[in-house]
Order: structure tokens, then C-alpha cells, then sequence
């Protein structure tokens, strides 16, 4: 029997949550959209998912295929596609669930930002599931140092476009997303804010 770990991968917590609240279930279509080397999407390939991913670089979505040829060798290598969120070749209404990790938050200007989230809901159909985990100001508003816009310093170090609460509820709106569950988010203490947005289309 798998351990834990070979069973989940490194699965983001917060997405782990959504499979317990049953929100994911066999059967559904996933795309993970800014997938990097597919940490995410360990459990839907080995519990026979079908499962997509777009990533704009190309050394992670050659893991992402050389991972998936072990653990669903029928998924065509085609699945695993190297693109950027906001021009992928993935059909309108395509997913049931998108899957947006860690990602938004590398947009450089606001304009790329609402790109690559229009590029992420376009793919999902209606009924579907978002999730997306994103570095945000919550809970550090007072130890980020702006430099434009909403890129900042992060006390680790780190560049980010960063959001807020009054910036998640307007793009929830402008897209007709409807919460799944309240914003979460966690502080990593004197490091950075990760904020947890799951919304229904």
C-alpha cells in the first residue's frame, strides 16, 4: 500500500481540503492551469483522473509528462501543454475543475494579472470548481514595501503582485463567481501572506 506521500505527492493543504469536503470527485475533468512539475495532480493521476496541465516552462512540463507516463501512461503527452494561462489552447467550458496554485501572483502589471485569471475561468465550465491559492497582502499590510502597483517586497525577499480581499470580491463579481468557501489565508510568519480563493462558476 502507498504511503501518504507517494499516495498525495506534495499536494497544496488547502486543495487536499477540497477532496475531503468532496468537491472533487471521480469522474471530473481537471486542468491544472500554471501546473510547474504537477505537485498538485499526484492523487488525480494515480486515481485515474483525467487530467490536463499548461505551464509556459517547458522544463517543468517535461517532468509533468515523465511523471505522468508512471502514473497514468494512458494520458496522452499532449494533456501537459507548454503555454501561458492567458493563451491557452484548452476549449472554452473544458474543465470541471481548474486548478490555479501559486501562480497569479508572478503577473507583472494588472493587465496580466486579470489576463491570467480570465485565461483560468474561461477553460472552466459553468457549475465548475476554481482554486486558487495566491500571495496577498492579508495580514501583512504593514511589512510589504510597494514598488508599483500591486507589486511589492515581501518580507522573505520574494517579488509579487499582490491582492486583497476588496481585489478577490471585485474579480469575483466581474466574473459571476460565486464563493465556495470564505477566503483563508495563511500567514507565514514574517515571510509572506498565501490566501486560498475557491469560487463556483
Amino acid at each position: 500500500m502507498p504511503s501518504l506521500q507517494e499516495q498525495f505527492g506534495p499536494i497544496d493543504i488547502y486543495l487536499f481540503d477540497q477532496l475531503l469536503k468532496g468537491r472533487i470527485v471521480p469522474g471530473m475533468r481537471i486542468l491544472d492551469a500554471g501546473c510547474g512539475g504537477g505537485r498538485n495532480i499526484v492523487y488525480f493521476l494515480r486515481e485515474g483522473y483525467e487530467v490536463f496541465g499548461a505551464d509556459a516552462d517547458p522544463s517543468a512540463i517535461e517532468s509533468l509528462r515523465a511523471m505522468a507516463r508512471k502514473l497514468a501512461p494512458a494520458l496522452p503527452a499532449s494533456n501537459f501543454r507548454i503555454e501561458a494561462l492567458e493563451h491557452m489552447s484548452f476549449d472554452d467550458a473544458f474543465a470541471d475543475l481548474v486548478i490555479c496554485s501559486a501562480v497569479l501572483h508572478f503577473a507583472h502589471h494588472d493587465a496580466q494579472f486579470h489576463a491570467m485569471l480570465q485565461g483560468s475561468w474561461r477553460v472552466l465550465k459553468p457549475g465548475g470548481l476554481f482554486f486558487c491559492r495566491l500571495a496577498s497582502t492579508i495580514g501583512i499590510e504593514h511589512q510589504v514595501k510597494q514598488i508599483e502597483g500591486r507589486r511589492y517586497w515581501l518580507p522573505d525577499g520574494s517579488e509579487r503582485y499582490l491582492v486583497d480581499e476588496a481585489l478577490l470580491a471585485a474579480a469575483a463579481q466581474g466574473l459571476d463567481g460565486k464563493l465556495a468557501d470564505p477566503l483563508k489565508t495563511t500567514v507565514v510568519q514574517n515571510q509572506r501572506s498565501m490566501t486560498t480563493w475557491v469560487l463556483r462558476k
